[in-house]
């Protein structure tokens, strides 16, 4: 291979990469787009967003958008939101959207409202048609006892101007619901309620629920309302079990009480009967010391033993009758 054609294919290499680059470099049709939307953006500053890694797409594009819809825009606020992190596309489709709705927007709040994390589209799309959500079931109890669990529609609509700092939906439903718990609780009965739910939209939307959040409540419904549990009754019930157990406790107690007072009055007989086994053993020392010492004779012998037979018979005729007396099995 002659020196000639190794210069030949090398020129021809150098100029395809040289192409190349300058097409990765410098993105024609993307400043012909522009160009001819109206759009003044340099050759040289697309140059220098690829070299400042930033797609020039991402950027240019909206900036057409929003020319074509006459939102004046400069391409150095797009890029440098587009350096942020922010998404440049959304932001200028809320400015569109804001523009058409005839909301004052300016871009440097669809900006910050986009880098505080929240849709900007979407923020602008509520302000103009009102979204509505719908709140858990709340339980309540009215003053009667009776519980109701109520489920409510809150009609709301962004507000622009809150959308940086403003609390998000939570808020509005853990207010609302707050708001549902106490309308209830201060009905006196559960059919005051049933019969006006009304009466809960209007107390709970008098009170204010949308201050410092990024919405303003239309309109509150209450999209339905059941009958739940009989909670007094319950709690009486409850309170009737727990009397019943004091009134049980107590009640052994007191048998326990008997018992141990009857086993003391057993030992005591007992005793007593020990003192009268031991008192019945001294008799017959006791006779014959009055015998040794003349206190007592043969005819004082005789009549003791007669009084004590006597008293046996007596004794044994006393157990026959009460035997008697019993009833037949």
């Amino acid at each position: 291979m002659q020196s000639t054609d190794i210069v030949t294919l090398f020129v021809i290499f150098f100029g395809i990469f040289f192409i190349s680059v300058i097409a990765w470099a410098v993105p024609v049709r993307l400043w012909v787009e522009a160009l001819s939307a109206g759009a003044r953006v340099g050759m040289g500053y697309l140059v220098g967003m690829r070299l400042r890694k930033v797609s020039p797409p991402a950027v240019v594009r909206p900036l057409i958008w929003a020319t074509k819809a006459g939102i004046p825009l400069k391409v150095d606020d797009l890029e440098a939101h587009y350096l942020a992190g922010g998404q440049v596309e959304r932001v200028v489709r809320a400015l569109i959207s804001a523009d058409k709705a005839s909301i004052e927007m300016s871009f440097q709040q669809a900006a910050a409202i986009d880098l505080a994390g929240r849709d900007v589209f979407e923020a602008v799309q509520v302000s103009v048609n009102p979204k509505v959500i719908n709140t858990p079931k709340v339980a309540a109890m009215a003053k009667d006892g009776i519980q109701l669990i109520a489920q409510a529609r809150v009609t709301v609509r962004a507000n622009i101007n809150r959308l940086v700092g403003g609390a998000g939906e939570d808020t509005i439903l853990a207010r609302v619901g707050e708001g549902i718990v106490s309308s209830i609780g201060s009905a006196n009965t559960h059919k005051e309620v049933l019969e006006n739910p009304d009466a809960i939209s209007k107390t709970v939307l008098a009170r204010g629920l949308d201050s410092g959040t990024a919405f303003e409540i239309l309109s509150i419904d209450i999209a339905d309302v059941d009958v739940g549990k009989n909670i007094g009754a319950d709690l009486q019930t409850h309170q009737a079990d727990a009397d019943k157990q004091v009134a049980q406790a107590r009640a052994e107690e007191r048998r326990a009480m008997a018992v141990a007072k009857e086993q003391e009055m057993k030992a005591k007989v007992e005793e007593m009967r020990a003192d009268l086994v031991k008192a019945e053993a001294q008799v017959p020392a006791a006779l014959a010391d009055a015998f040794r010492q003349g206190h007592m004779g043969v005819m004082d012998y005789v009549r003791y033993n007669n009084i004590q037979s006597d008293t046996s018979m007596r004794q044994a005729i006393a157990s026959g009758d009460e035997a008697d007396t019993e009833p037949l099995a």
